[in-house]
């Protein structure tokens, strides 16, 4: 099939629920994938939500921002409010703070990073395949987990812990 738009030949390889592999002129290899969401949560002690959670294609409990896709006609505010409902029972006001590829070098989905404020306990069933424990850690303690190995994350994980470092040091906490 040819991409009019583009004038690329593209193939598809594999159109999965969560991925469409295609291959772009015989030699591009690119993943088409929903955008997603990731909360950042701080309570009033200075302390940021983080789930932990075995990821199958790493093979490993990493710990992460609450996130998630965004579904068809969410709008990134929604979804995040959904995900936050869905893995730890709240929900809060959100506020954009930016948005990124995940990993545009082959991959398509960009990553809406949200603050949650004014938490609430608003609990909406979780997915069946998810186990999910909430965890709640100073974000310097997070990034100095990270950096020293004994916590695996994400590029969520990092955004978000770096922002409330950030949002901390400005409240002087």
């Amino acid at each position: 099939m040819s991409d009019a738009a583009t004038g690329n030949d593209t193939q598809v390889i594999y159109d999965g629920h969560i991925v469409r592999l295609e291959v772009q002129d015989g030699k591009w290899e690119i993943v088409r994938h929903a955008d997603a969401v990731a909360i950042l949560a701080l309570n009033d002690a200075g302390e940021m939500l983080f789930v932990r959670q075995r990821r199958r294609a790493v093979d490993a409990f990493t710990l992460e921002a609450p996130a998630g896709l965004i579904d068809d006609g969410e709008s990134p505010e929604e979804a995040a409010r959904r995900e936050l409902q869905e893995e730890v029972g709240l929900d809060g006001d959100m506020t954009l703070l930016t948005r990124f590829y995940s990993s545009p070098g082959f991959c398509d989905e960009e990553l809406y990073v949200l603050r949650a404020r004014n938490l609430r306990e608003s609990k909406l069933p979780h997915d069946e395949d998810e186990e999910l424990e909430p965890v709640w850690m100073r974000p310097q303690e997070v990034l100095d987990s990270l950096r020293d190995g004994t916590v695996k994350g994400s590029a969520s994980t990092v955004t978000a812990a770096l922002f409330a470092v950030q949002l901390l040091g400005r409240q002087g906490g």
